[in-house]
């Protein structure tokens, strides 16, 4: 591997924390540059706009998807404000590409009514099946966890009375995330009921344990747990997963008037360009509210 790429991905992991399928990923895309750039003749260090362009083209031609030329054209951008950065070079040749266009999809999102119906259901549960349910839920709207962050929430990560969990996110990094009373009571709730089934034997280590060989809750289990909630709900199942409540968490805050800073904090964002995605699903909505009620939407406009 190019010894300036090897330098590059050693930083990623060591100063910024990424996680490893991000490390693994940026590697794969730019070894593809790499042997592009060696075909060419140059080092991918020392690329032009002009090699960027035809390299970058090149994956259109071959018929990689938006998604995926947008994520290599991403890899490239950092790899090179790292050059920049190191004085390996003193310019940055991807500052005069064009913005990228992945054409990615807006994430699918609950209105507020769904997600409390879904909340509901989870309250129609009997017994401690029904605690849990209702705790995995409110948690997961009140914080905006990923699955794999709420399953693997340690016991202590929210103590009695505590206004913030603490949440070991990508990277291994921590961060704060407010929690409200209504999920506090919750997981209180469910762990009152989960003390008394274990009848004095010492409690599990984990927020939600289980069987499983982690020792707690699992991404499939969890996942399922909704999809049965959404049938009880009346909601196609399709549209619910642990994923679409960490969007309802913050396109609804967005609604309400979160700033994109704080609410790429609570996410455990590493870029702000990724939290911005909610400010496009806030004006998809808006334009559909226009577009349904405003009185001149539907008037065609007379010429001259």
């Amino acid at each position: 591997m190019n010894p300036r790429i090897e330098a590059f991905l050693e930083m990623m992991s060591a100063e910024r924390g990424a996680a490893r399928n991000t490390i693994a990923a940026y590697a794969a895309d730019l070894a593809d540059f790499a042997a592009f750039c060696a075909a060419a003749g140059r080092t991918p260090d020392a690329a032009d706009a002009a090699l960027l362009r035809r390299y970058l083209a090149g994956l259109h031609a071959a018929g990689l998807s938006a998604r995926t030329a947008a994520r290599r054209r991403a890899a490239l951008r950092q790899f090179h404000l790292f050059l920049l950065r190191e004085g390996v070079r003193a310019d940055d040749p991807t500052a005069t590409l064009e913005a990228a266009r992945p054409g990615r999809r807006l994430p699918r999102v609950l209105d507020e009514q769904e997600v409390l119906a879904l909340i509901a259901a989870a309250r129609g549960l009997p017994g401690r099946d029904g605690l849990r349910a209702v705790a995995l839920l409110e948690l997961l709207y009140a914080t905006g966890l990923r699955a794999s962050e709420l399953i693997a929430l340690p016991r202590a990560a929210l103590r009695p009375g505590a206004e913030a969990i603490v949440v070991r996110g990508k990277g291994g990094k921590d961060r704060l995330v407010p929690v409200g009373d209504a999920a506090r009571a919750a997981v209180e709730a469910w762990l009152a009921a989960e003390d008394a089934a274990r009848g004095g034997r010492p409690p599990s280590r984990w927020l939600f344990p289980s069987r499983a060989a982690a020792g707690h809750l699992t991404r499939q289990r969890l996942a399922q747990i909704l999809k049965d909630l959404a049938l009880a709900a009346g909601i196609d199942p399709a549209r619910v997963s642990p994923h679409v409540l960490r969007h309802a968490f913050a396109t609804h805050l967005l609604a309400r008037g979160a700033d994109l800073r704080s609410l790429q904090a609570m996410l455990g964002h590493a870029d702000i360009a990724t939290t911005e995605i909610y400010t496009h699903v806030q004006q998809d909505r808006l334009a559909r509210v226009v577009a349904t009620h405003h009185p001149l939407a539907g008037r065609r406009r007379e010429p001259g």
